[in-house]
């Protein structure tokens, strides 16, 4: 091989490495050359079945209030850590995740009452209703305050919103 010949490989091969480093220097908000942002990843984790009107008369009992319940619902494989979650609705009512791990597959019910929490249940101790029965929306959030998904029902039933996913 003629020395011009490996130098041009040379020269070939250090400019493909620096378009590799460039490329991965790049931040996360570049656009693609296209004008197009990349997406951010979707997430695993979504609301499930929501029961915003507690069966039954409606007496503020533990029991009733803990009839009042969202799931929260893991799709994929791994498990994700819900430490600074939070789910919320329409006036501003909040419950923030503490140390739970909610395995891939499954799913954990927000109870609004008071109780012991599992991976299974976990329970916002209130002493009120939460969601609304002739309207309200559950807003999920992630750690970094992110909406994940939301459902709504009532004045704007049908409207849902998947964090973006449409």
């Amino acid at each position: 091989m003629s020395a011009s010949r490996t130098a041009r490989r040379l020269v070939a091969g250090l400019l493909a490495s620096g378009a590799l480093i460039g490329a991965a220097a790049l931040p996360a908000s570049a656009d693609d050359g296209h004008g197009h942002r990349p997406q951010a990843p979707r997430s695993s984790v979504a609301l499930g079945e929501i029961q915003y009107d507690s069966p039954g008369r409606e007496d503020h009992s533990n029991r009733s209030l803990n009839a009042e319940w969202v799931e929260v619902v893991n799709t994929g494989r791994g498990a994700v850590e819900l430490r600074g979650w939070t789910l919320s609705d329409s006036d501003g009512n909040r419950y923030r995740f503490k140390n739970l791990r909610l395995a891939g597959h499954s799913t954990v019910r927000v109870h609004t009452g008071h109780g012991r929490d599992t991976r299974r249940d976990v329970y916002q101790d209130r002493r009120e209703y939460v969601w609304g029965n002739k309207g309200d929306r559950a807003t999920l959030r992630n750690e970094h305050g992110r909406t994940v998904d939301s459902e709504s029902w009532g004045r704007h039933h049908g409207d849902r919103d998947h964090g973006g996913r449409h």
